[in-house]
């Protein structure tokens, strides 16, 4: 993933958290879409890694930055998910953890 992307990303969280409050968020995909179109894209990623290290290894012409480039992204994007993913857990445990 770049870093503009993830910045949209985060935008786009802002926003969504925005238009529970009240504010308008018009034309913008709902949180579960986002969070389906970031896996998309790790995954992406992560198929893009494979076959540049397939090529290293057959022989079709991919160089060895560049697998090493494409390997680096996709490890990259599983730890930024991976880093998601353990903040929803802990705010959902928060929140579970509330009294009323």
């Amino acid at each position: 993933m770049q870093t503009a992307s993830i910045a949209n990303i985060f935008a786009n969280m802002t926003d969504g958290a925005l238009s529970q409050s009240g504010a308008s968020t018009a034309g913008r995909a709902p949180f579960s879409g986002m969070l389906k179109n970031a896996i998309g894209g790790v995954q992406s990623l992560e198929n893009q890694a494979a076959g540049a290290v397939q090529g290293l290894m057959t022989g079709q012409g991919v160089d060895v930055h560049q697998a090493m480039i494409a390997t680096e992204k996709a490890d990259l994007s599983f730890e930024m998910a991976l880093a998601v993913r353990g903040k929803a857990v802990a705010a959902y445990q928060q929140v579970m953890q509330m009294q009323f």
